[in-house]
């Protein structure tokens, strides 16, 4: 049963025209009554991985209460005086002294020997031992595998 009053207004139409506030439109107002306090119905959230025995189930009713708007109102806002400027002498930012030549010559001095530097050598990596039956050739060879007594063709060597 109170009454509310909402000053931060982000926009305002009057059906043909609409104000958007940056960040609130000046001068406008809401005026409201609050009605009633309540919960929304219930959501459920429900959680799983597949394949891992692994279930949630989570439920959540929203806050929220319910306002009749009474009025909306905007009063224009006094025009903005233009404030006189002050002007203040700036200071006299301090030069800054001049390199001597002993710091100019280091510069380059330090970018020569960067360049000097040798670069690092890079070690080649070392091939993989071959292991056997993994080749192709390998694969195409004559052994022929052991079936004795699985009840399969014997070989035919006379």
């Amino acid at each position: 049963g109170g009454n509310l009053s909402i000053d931060r207004v982000l926009l305002m139409s009057d059906g043909n025209d609409a104000q958007i506030g940056r960040p609130v439109v000046a001068g406008a107002s809401v005026d409201a009554t609050i009605l009633s306090h309540g919960r929304d119905r219930k959501v459920l959230v429900f959680h799983f991985k597949r394949r891992k025995g692994y279930q949630k189930m989570r439920g959540h009713r929203q806050d929220y209460t319910m306002v009749r708007i009474n009025s909306i109102s905007q009063t224009k806002p006094a025009p903005k005086k233009a404030a006189a400027k002050k002007t203040t002498p700036k200071k006299a930012a301090p030069k800054k002294a001049a390199p001597t030549k002993s710091a100019k010559a280091a510069a380059p001095k330090a970018a020569a020997d960067k360049k000097k530097a040798a670069p690092k050598k890079t070690i080649p990596k070392k091939a993989a031992p071959k292991k056997a039956g993994s080749s192709k050739t390998a694969a195409k060879s004559t052994a022929k595998p052991d079936t004795a007594g699985k009840g399969t063709k014997k070989s035919a060597k006379k």
